[in-house]
C-alpha cells in the first residue's frame, strides 16, 4: 500500500501506533468515560445441547445501555451503545453530523453531573466560535436508508457538507486480505459473547492503528472517527476503514467525513452505499474475507501487486 508523492498529493504525516489497549474489562464498573471498555456483562443460561439433558451454565453478553449526548447542555442525541470510549464516540458524532472539524473546537468532554444518569450522559463543551444550529442538529440530520427520502437527496444532502475525497492512495489485494484477521484478533469483547460489531482504522502498510467495538456498527465508527479527532489525527486521507458487518450508507458517509478513502466490510454493501461511494472518490470493498473481496466503486485504489 502506498501513498502518492506528487504535488497534488504529498505524502501524510507518519502516524504512530496506539500503544496496547483494553478492549474489555471483565469489571462492569469500568469508566467507559476515560476509554476503559464495559464490554460483557454475565448472564445465567439454561443451556441446550442435542441429546443432552438441559444445563445451567454462565455465559456473557454484550452490554448494552443508552448514552445521551449533550451540547452547551442542550441534549442532541441518544444512542445505544457498549459503554467504552464513550468521549470518542461523542465527538466521532459530532464529527460526522458536521458539527466538528478539527480538535481546538473541542474545549472539553465531560459526564453530566446534573443528569439522572451521570454515567450514561456526556456534555460537550464547545468554542465559543463554533455555531451551533440546534434544530438541524439530530442523530439522523443526514437522511439515511430508512428515513423514507429517495437516495439522490440523501447523497446531496451530505454532500453539503462534506465534498467527494480526492486520494490517490493505492492498496495490494494482498494486503486488505490480510486486514480481517488483524482486526479479529483485537476483537476481545467479540471473543466474549459474539454480539459486538468492531470497526478499525489501518495506516498505509497495513498497520492497526484504531479497533473499537459496540453494538452498534455506527457506533464503532463514530469511536474511531472521534479518536482520530480527539488525538487531532484527521484527516484519515491516506487510510483504510474495515468494519466487521456490512457496509450501509451511514457508515460510507461517516467515512467521507473523516475524508477515508477505502472502506472495507467483512459483510455486504447496500445499493445506496455502492451510489454514495461513487459519487464521492470512495472505493467501497465488500465481502472481504476467505482471501476474497468484491470491488463495488472507484477500483483503481486496489492493485494486485503480482501484476
Amino acid at each position: 500500500m502506498r501513498g502518492c508523492a506528487s504535488k497534488n498529493c504529498p505524502p501524510r504525516k507518519t502516524l504512530p501506533l496506539l500503544s496496547s489497549q483494553t478492549f474489555v474489562s471483565k469489571r462492569p464498573d469500568s469508566d467507559p468515560f476515560n476509554g476503559a471498555s464495559c464490554g460483557a456483562l454475565p448472564a445465567d443460561v439454561l443451556h441446550y445441547s442435542q441429546g443432552q439433558p438441559a444445563k445451567p451454565a454462565r455465559d456473557l453478553v454484550a452490554r448494552e445501555e443508552p448514552l445521551e449526548i449533550r451540547v452547551r447542555g442542550r441534549s442532541v442525541a441518544v444512542t445505544m451503545r457498549t459503554p467504552g470510549h464513550d468521549r470518542e464516540l461523542a465527538a466521532g458524532f459530532l464529527l460526522t453530523e458536521g458539527l466538528l472539524q478539527n480538535r481546538d473546537q473541542v474545549v472539553e468532554i465531560a459526564p453530566c453531573l446534573e443528569g439522572s444518569a451521570p454515567e450514561n450522559t456526556l456534555n460537550v463543551f464547545l468554542s465559543p466560535a463554533v455555531d451551533v444550529n440546534f434544530e438541524q442538529l439530530t442523530r439522523h440530520v443526514f437522511a439515511t436508508s430508512s428515513c423514507g427520502l429517495c437516495g439522490k437527496a440523501s447523497i446531496e444532502a451530505v454532500h453539503q457538507h462534506f465534498p467527494p475525497v480526492e486520494s490517490c492512495l493505492t492498496v495490494s489485494t494482498e494486503v486488505l486480505a490480510q486486514l480481517p484477521a488483524r482486526l479479529r484478533a483485537a476483537q476481545q469483547a467479540f471473543a466474549q459473547t459474539g454480539g459486538l460489531h468492531a470497526a478499525a482504522i489501518f495506516d498505509a502498510q497495513g498497520r492497526l492503528l484504531i479497533a473499537r467495538e459496540d453494538v452498534g456498527r455506527h457506533n464503532a465508527v463514530d469511536k474511531v472517527l472521534g479518536a482520530g479527532l480527539l488525538e487531532d489525527r484527521l484527516p484519515f486521507d491516506s487510510h483504510v476503514l474495515l468494519v466487521s458487518g456490512r457496509a450501509s450508507f451511514e457508515i460510507v458517509q461517516k467515512a467521507l467525513a473523516g475524508r477515508i478513502p477505502i472502506i472495507c466490510a467483512i459483510s455486504a454493501p447496500s445499493s445506496l452505499a455502492v451510489e454514495f461511494a461513487l459519487e464521492s472518490g470512495q472505493t467501497l470493498v465488500g465481502f472481504l474475507r476467505d482471501q476474497r473481496m468484491n470491488i463495488y466503486s472507484h477500483p483503481e485504489r486496489v492493485v494486485r501487486l503480482a501484476e
